[in-house]
């Protein structure tokens, strides 16, 4: 299947099940990829609340602590010195920051913004796109995949999402830079990411995802990938092992690793990680994300 065909059908099945998705972060709430991706899941149908960190809170994996008020301004001066722990934009209360850590911040958008906006809870969790790569046993200090494994250790299914191109910049760059290397990298791993849940948020029946699993979703540069259909998903593992074995499929029961496929070409990993201990999970947990997604959306490498 085409990509645009597929993000139409998508856009289509997400505006039917109007799905309520928390969009939260480790780079903050004003970074540019959020906001691309909040403006990319909004426009495929999706009821979208961002909960995310009020300044950039890379690599701090699971740390937590209650938010307090702001002691300077929120990252890019969003809000100003005194604002309160967790506050919102004026003009759109759906964007919200959190004055603490990412888990702090997908915890706020669960279990207090959710009701309020939803009268429900959400039926998934988006963390990211991080400005960077979290790959390999580097995930366990990454704040976004760490906000991910919350929400799944909660009980909500979720993914965390990276990649490659990309910087620590405003989102008035999207509009003030339209073309840029940055707005471009951040429009298009918007798009992919979309895709991603609307294609697991599907009419399938539930769980989205099997109990106490997140994904770690990697995407490469941009540089020899210029726009969303130049890219590939592949199912992946997080870190080789020889004596482990995976789901099979592509003639294989041994996954690639996620490190050596997102350098290969336009591929972007998908890797199936045990919340709790951010490792790789058994063929089982594997094999219940191909079946939801279907052997026809990856790609064998």
């Amino acid at each position: 299947m085409s990509l645009g065909k597929f993000m139409t059908l998508a856009a289509i099945a997400g505006s039917a099940f109007a799905q309520n998705i928390v969009l939260t972060n480790d780079d903050g709430w004003a970074v540019a990829q959020i906001r691309a991706q909040n403006d990319a899941l909004v426009a495929a149908g999706f009821n979208v609340i961002l909960s995310a960190p009020a300044e950039n809170e890379s690599g701090t994996g699971s740390s937590s602590e209650t938010p307090k008020v702001l002691t300077e301004p929120c990252e890019f001066d969003t809000c100003p010195t005194g604002s309160p722990a967790e506050g919102f934009n004026a003009s759109n209360p759906r964007l919200n920051y959190v004055n603490a850590f990412p888990v702090d911040a997908v915890r706020f958008g669960i279990q207090t913004l959710a009701p309020q906006f939803f009268g429900s809870t959400p039926d998934f969790i988006v963390s990211g796109p991080n400005v960077g790569n979290n790959l390999g046993s580097g995930v366990t200090g990454s704040g976004t995949v760490g906000a991910a494994c919350e929400a799944a250790l909660e009980g909500f299914p979720s993914a965390a999402f990276s990649g490659d191109t990309a910087a620590q910049v405003s989102f008035t760059t999207l509009t003030s830079s339209p073309d840029s290397t940055d707005t471009l990298a951040a429009r298009t791993y918007a798009t992919l990411t979309t895709m991603l849940t609307s294609a697991l948020l599907g009419p399938a029946a539930r769980p989205v995802l099997p109990s106490g699993v997140t994904l770690n979703v990697n995407f490469p540069s941009t540089s020899s990938c210029p726009d969303a259909n130049s890219f590939s998903f592949v199912l992946t593992r997080l870190v080789e092992d020889s004596s482990a074995t995976d789901v099979e499929t592509c003639g294989t029961d041994h996954l690639p690793v996620e490190t050596t496929v997102v350098r290969e070409g336009c591929f972007v990993t998908v890797t199936v990680l045990n919340a709790t201990s951010k490792a790789d999970v058994d063929a089982v947990a594997q094999g219940a994300v191909l079946d939801r997604l279907g052997s026809g959306f990856f790609t064998c490498v």
